[in-house]
C-alpha cells in the first residue's frame, strides 16, 4: 500500500498529483438501444447483485473505470438516461468531490430524480448543485441547525437510549424465542431523538406523530428509492413491479402532511431562523427540514446502526471486551463529544463499519466540463455532460490505499497511519478529514453522524459487558 502525501482539508484529484500515467479510452459499451440497459438491469437487480455485477465488469474490462448502465431503465422510464461512467477506486472516484470538474444538479440517485412532489414541488438543497445561489442558503442553514443543537445532542441521545432498551431488554425477557427485534424501538427512538434535536419540536405533543412518525418516514423514502434499490422481494415480481416505474407521491401524500404540519407546528423557532437570517421562505424551510430528518438523518442512521449493531453483536474475537474496557476506562464519568473523541478504537470500529457499509452505497456527479480523469494506472478523457457513478462498496476495498481491503480491522483507523487513512474514507460525499460548507456537496452532519455512532457503542458498553445479536434482532445482553 502506497498512499499519496497527506492531503488538504477536502481531498480532491490534485492530491495525487503528479501523474503521468498512459492515456486510454474509456473500456465497456451501453449496448443497443433498451437491450443493453434492460440486460445490465437485470444483471444488476437479479443475475448479479450490485456488488457482483461492478466486480465483474472491472474483471472483465480490467480497469476500475468503464463504461456501463445503472437502473432504472425501460420501460417506463423514457427520460432517464441510464449511460454511466464508473470509477471504482479512491483515486478515480476523488473527482466526485471536485466542485471545479462536476456538477451535482438532480444526480442524487443517479439521471433519476423521484418526482418534486416529494419535497412539496420544489427542489430542496441536497438537489441543488453548488454553483445555484439557493445552495448556499439550504447549506448554511443546515450546518447552523447541527451547531445550535449541540448542547441537547448527547442529553438527548442518552435519554432516548435509555428508553429504547428498557423496552429491548423487557421484549427479549418475555419473548419464547431468545430474540428480540429492534428495529422498530430503533426507528421510535431515532425519529423522536432527531424531532427534538433538529426541529426542537417533541413528537409527543402530537399522539399521531408520536406513534407512527416513524413509519409515515419510511414509506415516504421507500416510494421514492425503490425503482433504484432490490429489497430481495421474489423474482421477476420484483423487476416487473418495483422497478418498472416511479410511484406517484399520492400513495404517501397522507403521511408526509401529517409530518408536515407537526414541523410547521412544533418547529417554528427554527423556521423562524432560516427565514430571518438564511432567506429562505417558511415553505423552502419546512421542506428542507423534512428531508434532512427524513432522507438524511433519519434514514441515514437507520441503515448505519444496525449495520454497526451486527458488526460487533456478531464478533468472537475479543472485539467486545477491549470496546467495554476503553468505554469504561476512558471519557470520564459522563458522554459527551469530547469524552468519545478518547476512545480510539471505538471510533476506529465506527469508520471501519462506514468503510465496509456505507449507508449510501452509490455516488454521482455530472462532468461540468470536458477534464481528464484518472485512475491508478491509467487516464480517461472525460466529456462535459457525462454522468460519474461510484459505488463506494468497493471504492473504499481499494488495495492501492487499504491493507487486506476484504477483511474488517477494528483498529484500521488508530494511530497516525490510521489517521491518515480517513483522507479516504468517502461514506459522506467527500472524506472524513474533510469540511462541509456551502461551497462542497459534503453531508452537513458528516462529523455528528460519526460521533453519534461512537456514543452509541460507547453507551452500550458503559451498560453492558456484551451483546449477542444481529442485524434485525438482539440475542442475548449481559448487564455491566
Amino acid at each position: 500500500m502506497q498512499l499519496p502525501p497527506s492531503s488538504p482539508s477536502l481531498a480532491t484529484p490534485s492530491k495525487w498529483q503528479p501523474s503521468n500515467l498512459p492515456v486510454r479510452q474509456i473500456p465497456g459499451s451501453y449496448g443497443w438501444p433498451i437491450v443493453g440497459p434492460l440486460s445490465d438491469r437485470l444483471d444488476y437487480f437479479w443475475f448479479q447483485k450490485p456488488e457482483s455485477f461492478f466486480r465483474k465488469r472491472m474483471e472483465k474490462y480490467k480497469s476500475t473505470v468503464f463504461r456501463t448502465n445503472i437502473p432504472p431503465t425501460f420501460p417506463f422510464f423514457s427520460n432517464v438516461n441510464p449511460n454511466v461512467v464508473a470509477v471504482l477506486d479512491c483515486k478515480s472516484f476523488s473527482y466526485l468531490f471536485d466542485m471545479d470538474l462536476v456538477e451535482k444538479k438532480n444526480v442524487l440517485v443517479g439521471d433519476f430524480m423521484p418526482s418534486v412532489a416529494y419535497t412539496g414541488n420544489m427542489r430542496v438543497g441536497v438537489y441543488q448543485d453548488t454553483s445555484e445561489p439557493q445552495h448556499s442558503k439550504v447549506k448554511k442553514f443546515c450546518i447552523d441547525i447541527l451547531r445550535r443543537s449541540s448542547s441537547i445532542w448527547v442529553p438527548e441521545l442518552v435519554s432516548n437510549l435509555d428508553i429504547m432498551w428498557d423496552g429491548i431488554e423487557e421484549s427479549l425477557s418475555k419473548s419464547t424465542s431468545s430474540s428480540a427485534s429492534y428495529i422498530f424501538p430503533l426507528q421510535r427512538f431515532l425519529f423522536t431523538f432527531l424531532c427534538k434535536t433538529l426541529l426542537g419540536a417533541d413528537p409527543s405533543r402530537e399522539p399521531k406523530i408520536a406513534e407512527s412518525g416513524y413509519a409515515m418516514l419510511d414509506r415516504w423514502l421507500a416510494l421514492q428509492l425503490l425503482p433504484t434499490v432490490s429489497i430481495g422481494f421474489l423474482q421477476p415480481l420484483e423487476e416487473i413491479f418495483l422497478h418498472s416505474f416511479a410511484y406517484p407521491f399520492f400513495l404517501v401524500s397522507g403521511g408526509y402532511n401529517s409530518i408536515y404540519e407537526f414541523v410547521k407546528k412544533e418547529g417554528k423557532q427554527v423556521i423562524y431562523r432560516a427565514e430571518a437570517e438564511f432567506g429562505l421562505s417558511q415553505e423552502e424551510a419546512v421542506h428542507n427540514l423534512l428531508f434532512v430528518l427524513g432522507f438524511n438523518a433519519f434514514g441515514g442512521f437507520s441503515i448505519l446502526f444496525p449495520s454497526l449493531i451486527e458488526t460487533i453483536a456478531s464478533n468472537e474475537t475479543g472485539l467486545q471486551e477491549r470496546l467495554r474496557k476503553e468505554a469504561s476506562e476512558k471519557g470520564g464519568s459522563q458522554l459527551s463529544f469530547e469524552s468519545v473523541k478518547e476512545m480510539e478504537l471505538i471510533q476506529s470500529v465506527v469508520y471501519e463499519t462506514l468503510r465496509l457499509n456505507p449507508p449510501v452505497p452509490l455516488q454521482y456527479a455530472r462532468a461540468r466540463k470536458d477534464f481528464r480523469l484518472s485512475s491508478h494506472d491509467s487516464a480517461f478523457d472525460i466529456k462535459k455532460g457525462e454522468l460519474l457513478c461510484g459505488y463506494q462498496t468497493l471504492v473504499m476495498r481499494d488495495p492501492n490505499v487499504f491493507d487486506d481491503p476484504e477483511a474488517f480491522e477494528p483498529a484500521r483507523f488508530t494511530e497516525e497511519k490510521g489517521a491518515r487513512l480517513l483522507d479516504y474514507l468517502y461514506w459522506s460525499n467527500g472524506p472524513q478529514t474533510g469540511t462541509p460548507s456551502e461551497f462542497n456537496k459534503q453531508c452537513a452532519g458528516k462529523d455528528f453522524v460519526t460521533l453519534t455512532a461512537s456514543l452509541v457503542v460507547a453507551y452500550l458498553f458503559r451498560r453492558y459487558n456484551s451483546i449477542k445479536g444481529n442485524s434485525s434482532s438482539i440475542t442475548a445482553l449481559e448487564k455491566a
